[in-house]
């Protein structure tokens, strides 16, 4: 099932919830929707569900407009982060609670319903909980019964909000992986909405990355990753250093340094690379340095902390986890994967602006 978007706006009162979005989410596609609380991400998924109506524009589910339907209308299946489950029901009658409260006429038979929940207790890993309670569970289990009632429905779209929010960081990334295949199996078109950075990458066919109601950036995860269209999108996904600079005949320079780096353009803007991309040099005609003032350990690496231009620019970079980095020590480098930004009061140009020369 294809969703489109087309123009959609959402207000709660004078506030802009989501702005003027436009959207294609293609049938059997698995969409991340990623962004900072306040980003309109979850009320995005809202809208799509029918459980908020629209300001103004409209959705499609293929050729229909869906945009005042019902959640029932819509027919999608939705899973909530805190799993929203029934306590006092089974876990085969929760899976089969939307079959049963279809009209009459609609409504399977209860041996039907019984063997639709036992086959999807097999599909999510879960063979013979039927007849536990929702309290027998450990909270992943219940997240795949939750997912298991939402796809008993044969829902047109799979709808999930922060499916892997309640529940702690091993859980999240074993769940992660089974869902993925999951999907892979049933072919569902699935959006669900996240804030964790590294959820969406590893899940999603493509990411669209929200910021104060309006879309930054679609794209695949390594387009997000490699090509960030903007500042707010190179500081959201993974780790990033920025630094104001000065774009004057094709080089790049920090205050009255040159940086070693080229690249059209002119006037003020904004370098931006990763802390794991840099060399770092010994002596340099051109190059980033500064004087260290803080180190910690992550993972194999050492982030250090660095000083630049007398106390007013920090950032970071990493090294290898047995270089020596003392406080006050100085350490020249080169970014060798980053970004140039132009500033501007505003919405800022994408990455590809400005090309590396």
């Amino acid at each position: 099932m294809d969703i489109r978007i087309e123009e959609l706006s959402k207000q709660f009162g004078r506030y802009p919830a989501v702005e003027n979005v436009s959207l294609h989410i293609r049938s059997g596609e698995l969409v991340a929707l990623l962004g900072p609380s306040g980003s309109g991400k979850t009320t995005l998924l809202r809208l799509i569900a029918g459980l908020e109506q629209p300001t103004g524009g409209r959705i499609l589910f293929g050729d229909e407009d869906a945009s005042r339907k019902s959640v029932q209308e819509r027919n999608v299946g939705f899973v909530f982060q805190h799993y929203a489950l029934f306590k006092h029901m089974s876990v085969a009658d929760n899976i089969g609670f939307g079959l049963r409260v279809r009209p009459r006429a609609q409504r399977p038979r209860r041996a039907d319903i019984r063997a639709r929940a036992a086959e999807l207790l097999d599909l999510v890993q879960l063979p013979g909980y039927g007849d536990r309670f929702p309290a027998q569970l450990s909270g992943g289990q219940r997240q795949r019964v939750a997912l298991a009632r939402a796809l008993a429905i044969e829902p047109r779209v799979l709808l999930l909000d922060e499916p892997f929010g309640a529940l702690d960081a091993k859980v999240r990334k074993d769940l992660r992986r089974w869902l993925r295949e999951l999907h892979d199996k049933t072919g569902h078109t699935t959006v669900f909405v996240t804030h964790d950075q590294e959820e969406a990458i590893e899940l999603a066919d493509r990411v669209v990355v929200l910021n104060k109601g309006v879309i930054e950036q679609v794209g695949t995860p390594d387009e997000i990753y490699d090509a960030p269209a903007s500042p707010f999108v190179h500081g959201f996904i993974g780790e990033a250093s920025s630094l104001p600079v000065t774009l004057s005949n094709r080089e790049v320079w920090l205050e009255d340094r040159w940086t070693g780096l080229r690249c059209n353009g002119t006037g003020e803007a904004l370098l931006f690379f990763r802390p794991n991309a840099v060399d770092v040099v010994e002596e340099c005609t051109g190059c980033i340095a500064g004087v260290v003032v803080g180190s910690r350990r992550v993972a194999d690496r050492k982030r250090v902390e660095i000083e630049i231009g007398k106390g007013r620019h920090r950032i970071e970079i990493d090294l290898p986890a047995d270089r020596s980095a003392a406080e006050r020590h100085r350490i020249a480098f080169r970014p060798t994967n980053w970004h140039i930004y132009p500033s501007a009061v505003g919405r800022v140009a994408p990455a590809r602006a400005l090309v590396d020369a």
